[in-house]
């Protein structure tokens, strides 16, 4: 074993993360579950959503049979919504093309939706001893760091070449491989950090071309810079006196695709449109927030209507209080209702 390696493989089992409720598990699926959650979003925000996923689908049989508005309701809040509709497709290739056994192969994980290389490679080798390396985020800054891999990694050659050293990197035996894995992930969480990174308390500093150039900051290097955007949107938050409140289903594509919220229109015009005109008076417009997503920001003008029973509202359709909690809604959707109902 390189000496990277063992350092890495010695220090996990001492000093590495072993109390996450997706650890100490060979489970696919829930090494999966947890892969796919943790994609762009913190541990203690997954915490609580994995285990509620678990406790509603206990295994991939479970979640394949379920319904996909389920699946949308408890991911509600933790955003991205893609990768739910992602994991429940997932779910039903599994049970569908594999008889409900995840395969153990890199290649065959990378044909199921939603399971990218570095994923694959995370099931692969946590959950089947193979010796393949993942390059998620924590990975790619131990790495570069560590190796003084200064190439720009907006370019997709550097990264796969960036993969080409990672490979190199790995234990020769595959028992060490889950060990490894998982050490090379806690290092980047808790010591190589994005800032402030705990160089003294770390197992491969000795041989750290970042740590002995004074430079971790200067690593991963990544010049491409994520493009912004906003929109703004005007949501109707119609709700009854006996708590029903008015609900439509996205389209398939853009914003909150295939979830649910209140009627959305790109203008004020727009909305007022949809109400019919005696109704004008009743209307209440509250000031604008705005709602931050990856690549967008999100100005939100919520507009109120008190009700004292339905009517219609162009396609959209009413949901009482024993419904609209569990339906699949985005965050900002489900606190506005919380406040009109």
């Amino acid at each position: 074993m390189s000496p990277f390696a063992k350092r890495l493989v010695d220090w996990q089992r001492v000093h590495g993360r072993h109390d996450l409720p997706w650890q100490n598990t060979r489970d696919p699926y829930r090494v999966w579950l947890s892969e796919i959650m943790l994609q762009q979003t913190q541990v203690v925000t997954v915490m609580g959503y994995y285990q509620r996923f678990l406790a509603a689908f206990p295994d991939v049989q479970a979640l394949a049979s379920a319904h996909l508005d389920q699946v949308l309701g408890l991911w509600g809040g933790l955003g991205y919504y893609s990768r739910a509709r992602n994991l429940h497709a997932c779910a039903q290739q599994v049970v569908s093309e594999f008889a409900g056994m995840f395969p153990q192969q890199v290649e065959q994980l990378q044909t199921l939706k939603g399971i990218g290389p570095s994923t694959a490679a995370a099931i692969a080798s946590l959950c089947f001893e193979q010796r393949v390396a993942i390059l998620d985020g924590n990975v790619k800054r131990v790495l570069t760091r560590h190796q003084g891999f200064a190439l720009d990694l907006s370019s997709s050659a550097n990264e796969k070449k960036l993969q080409t050293v990672a490979d190199a990197c790995l234990p020769l035996k595959a028992a060490d491989m889950p060990s490894y894995t998982q050490g090379i992930m806690d290092l980047g969480a808790t010591l190589c950090t994005r800032s402030a990174p705990a160089c003294t308390r770390c197992p491969v500093a000795e041989d750290c071309v970042a740590f002995a150039d004074a430079n971790p900051g200067d690593y991963p290097v990544k010049t491409r810079k994520i493009k912004r955007s906003s929109q703004s949107l005007w949501l109707l938050c119609a709700s009854t006196q006996a708590g029903e409140v008015c609900l439509h289903q996205r389209p398939a594509k853009g914003v909150w695709a295939g979830l649910f919220t209140q009627p959305l229109f790109d203008s004020a015009e727009a909305l007022l449109a949809m109400v019919p005109i005696g109704l004008h008076a009743q209307l209440n417009w509250e000031p604008a927030f705005v709602h931050v997503l990856t690549h967008k920001d999100l100005h939100l003008h919520a507009c109120y209507l008190k009700l004292p029973e339905p009517v219609a509202l162009g396609e959209a359709a009413w949901y009482g209080a024993d419904k609209w909690p569990v339906m699949g809604l985005p965050a900002p959707v489900r606190q506005l209702l919380a406040q009109t109902a």
